[in-house]
């Protein structure tokens, strides 16, 4: 081998040695952005991963919420319902109550709304064709009670039950109907705490 040939020759060596040294040097921070990536890679789908699940558990909890206050919203209308039915069947029970029950109760409303000054009373065509004998004179004495005078009036009005007064052309509404719409917050509160 000649010296030029060792030149070439060591020329050679030495950049094969640099160019390995340099491919080793390029591999290792290859492999070193590589494992920086998975790193990273796994770090964002764990970051992911988490938020949907995050997403399915607000996902979830609005769901229970909404079928919760569908629950409860059924659950009133139903009590509602109820409420309503057993204060329907309450009116329906004093309209058929028998006469002297029924003019009893009259005769109890009437003492609460009487007025000191000269009126009329009105009933339904019913209640006029089956008034109890003498109950006239304790309508009268009821609103002489009081300072004033009732009469009963032949002419009827058509209300479901109860009665009308008439005192100089103002009407105070003592029908059943006209109690029960009064009391209805407070009855149905009751009837609220007995069935529930």
């Amino acid at each position: 081998m000649s010296g030029l040939d060792k030149i070439k020759s060591q020329i050679l060596n030495e950049a094969n040695a640099s160019a390995a040294e340099k491919i080793a040097r390029a591999k290792k921070e290859a492999d070193a952005i590589l494992t920086k990536v998975e790193q990273e890679v796994a770090e964002e789908s764990e970051r992911c991963a988490r938020q949907a699940e995050e997403k399915v558990k607000n996902h979830a909890e609005r769901v229970a919420s909404a079928c919760d206050m569908q629950r409860r919203k059924a659950l009133l209308d139903a009590k509602q319902r109820m409420i309503t039915d057993v204060l329907d069947k309450a009116y329906e029970r004093v309209l058929s109550l028998p006469p002297e029950k029924y003019f009893a109760m009259v005769t109890n409303i009437l003492a609460q709304y009487v007025q000191p000054e000269e009126g009329v009373m009105y009933f339904n065509k019913a209640d006029l064709a089956r008034l109890p004998e003498g109950f006239e004179a304790e309508v009268d004495k009821i609103a002489k009670s009081k300072g004033g005078s009732l009469t009963i009036s032949n002419e009827s009005k058509e209300k479901d039950g109860g009665f009308v007064l008439v005192y100089g052309g103002v009407e105070e509404n003592c029908t059943i109907k006209a109690m029960f719409a009064a009391k209805r917050d407070e009855w149905s509160d009751l009837v609220q705490k007995v069935l529930f």
